[in-house]
């Protein structure tokens, strides 16, 4: 993901946004902000015919030296590339990437309702470690949040 990718990406994370099944956010950020709040690496795009199809990035779970090794994802496709196998392509190309730079833990935290989102992450290897209730809104409705975790074979073993 280049900076040039930006408007592409955050137009899809829009689009996840309206869904009120992807995030609890409300808004997109700007480049700036949305940069900052990333780790350098592992920042994807798949690009069908010159244009974003998806992305996926990671961010630290905690500022703390013993969670270098750990970080959450954020996988997103445009409604338009559903269901051609890109978010699996993405995923795990981001495991490769990640455990290249040392990370032994990716996590993610998925909306219960989000179906697509929880086949996704079982197919690459996550397994459900837990739930949290009523985790918080979207849309004035409560979501409980599936908590999927991937631990590496190869990173810190």
């Amino acid at each position: 993901m280049l900076p040039e990718h930006w408007e592409s990406v955050k137009k899809i994370y829009e689009l996840g946004i309206a869904t009120g099944l992807a995030t609890f956010e409300t808004k997109a950020t700007d480049w700036e902000i949305w940069n900052n709040k990333h780790i350098p690496f592992g920042r994807l795009v798949c690009i069908i015919d010159e244009r974003v199809a998806g992305w996926v990035a990671i961010s630290s779970v905690s500022n703390r030296s013993v969670y270098n090794g750990v970080a959450e994802i954020s996988i997103y496709l445009h409604p338009s590339f559903k269901g051609l196998g890109i978010g699996f392509v993405l995923l795990n190309n981001l495991i490769s990437e990640s455990e290249e730079n040392g990370i032994w833990t990716l996590q993610a935290g998925i909306f219960k309702e989000n179906k697509p989102s929880i086949r996704l992450h079982k197919k690459a290897g996550f397994r459900l470690v837990g739930y949290r209730e009523k985790l918080g809104q979207s849309n004035n409705q409560w979501h409980n949040i599936a908590l999927f975790e991937r631990r590496s074979k190869i990173v810190g073993i």
